[in-house]
Formats: structure tokens, C-alpha cells, sequence
């Protein structure tokens, strides 16, 4: 069960091919899963994975992303972003062309969403995922630069 980032949730009932991104299991990487069953229960999608048979299992994939492949996705409105695709870039300071880190995760807020950029030392810094402080979004070389405001580096620290 997750929360759905798609605007195209019936596309879940044609599709047999997903990846699996993030999770317990393999936090750094992803695996293609055959699909099963989909079903909605409430206002959640429920996917029954061939070869996930136990709780146990599922819960290895718990926090994973499913993901549909490169050739499934729809085109995307300009200004929008696949999660999957922000996951890997540097982020860089526009100020000073200082390297941040790279982005690990991407956290789901009502309003926005916040960038998780792990930072040299492996520390993480939760950036917000807004035009304003990501001022350049060039996914072909796999970089977002920032216009932090300023506190920000700190208040994630405390």
C-alpha cells in the first residue's frame, strides 16, 4: 500500500512489468517485478508481486517505489518531474558552484515535496522542492541547482 504519485492510476490495471525502486531490500538500486493483481482497497492500490508470498517478504519492499519503465511512462507537462529521475542527480549551490550531494529520496508533501540529498560525511539535507529554490532542473547531465535560503543547511542539523 502507498501513496499514489500517478495521474494515471488505471494504467496499473494493463500493466504485468513494473520496477521496484528504494526499499528496505535494496535501498540503492531497484529490480524489475511481475505484477499479479492490482486492486484498490479504499483509496490505496494494493500490488500482489509474483514471488512475494509472505509478509515478510513484503515488507523487504516496504517504501519502495513502484515504478513503470522508461517506455511505459506518459509525457510529463513541462515543470514536472518523474521522482525516479530526480533520484542519482548532484545538487549544486548556484551561489558558489559548490557541490551539496546527490539526491537519495524524494519525500511526498502536500504542497510540494522535499528533496533528500545526502551530503558528503553522509549527512542529509531535506531540500524543498519548489521553482524558487530549485532554480535549474538539467536531468540530461543529472544536476539540480539550489538557491538554498539561507538558515536552511542549519535548521537541518539541529
Amino acid at each position: 500500500m502507498g501513496l499514489l504519485l500517478t495521474s494515471h492510476p488505471e494504467r496499473f490495471q494493463t500493466l504485468r512489468e513494473v520496477v521496484l525502486v528504494g526499499g528496505q531490500a535494496f535501498p540503492e538500486g531497484y529490480r524489475p517485478a511481475e505484477l499479479e493483481r492490482v486492486w484498490l482497497n479504499r483509496d490505496r492500490y494494493i500490488f500482489k508481486f509474483r514471488g512475494v508470498d509472505t509478509i515478510a517478504a513484503a515488507e523487504e519492499l516496504r517504501h519502495a517505489y513502484v515504478c513503470v519503465s522508461e517506455q511505459e511512462r506518459f509525457p510529463l507537462p513541462e515543470g514536472e518531474y518523474y521522482i525516479t529521475d530526480l533520484i542519482g542527480c548532484q545538487v549544486i549551490m548556484r551561489s558558489t558552484g559548490e557541490p551539496l550531494g546527490r539526491v537519495v529520496d524524494f519525500y511526498e508533501q502536500a504542497d510540494s515535496g522535499l528533496l533528500v540529498v545526502e551530503e558528503k560525511g553522509g549527512q542529509e539535507l531535506l531540500v524543498p522542492f519548489r521553482e524558487a529554490i530549485c532554480v535549474e532542473i538539467d536531468l540530461a547531465n543529472s544536476r539540480i541547482v539550489v538557491d538554498l535560503p539561507e538558515g536552511l543547511r542549519e535548521l537541518n542539523r539541529e
